[in-house]
């Protein structure tokens, strides 16, 4: 049940659905889920770990870039089920197609000039 409740604590707020949808198409760096949600960088990184520990996101590092994606190894299957749910819940939402929109441009950005905003 902890990890349930962990799930559902992760999916109740709007920017952490924002960044999981994002993730859908492949992971980005910090820099570019700060650009997207327009947050700051420590309200990004609050959400990322709330997502971490509900291991709904796995992240890696590269040099000093630190990069999200949905996991990898689905070990859970309650979250996979959830997360396909909330895709397929969202998939006509304008605020999701719009965030697909600017992460057109987002990622075609150089990633230095885009983390040096941050």
């Amino acid at each position: 049940m902890k990890k349930y409740l962990a799930i559902t604590k992760a999916l109740s707020d709007p920017n952490r659905v924002r960044i999981l949808c994002a993730l859908r198409d492949g992971e980005l760096c910090v820099c570019q889920l700060i650009e997207l949600l327009g947050l700051a960088p420590s309200t990004v990184s609050q959400h990322l770990s709330v997502l971490n520990q509900a291991e709904l996101v796995e992240s890696r590092k590269e040099g000093r870039w630190v990069y999200y994606r949905l996991p990898r190894r689905r070990g859970m299957d309650v979250a996979v089920r959830m997360t396909k749910e909330t895709f397929r819940a969202l998939a006509d939402s304008d605020a999701i197609s719009a965030d697909d929109k600017q992460l057109k441009v987002i990622r075609a950005a150089d990633l230095e000039e885009l983390c040096r905003k941050t």
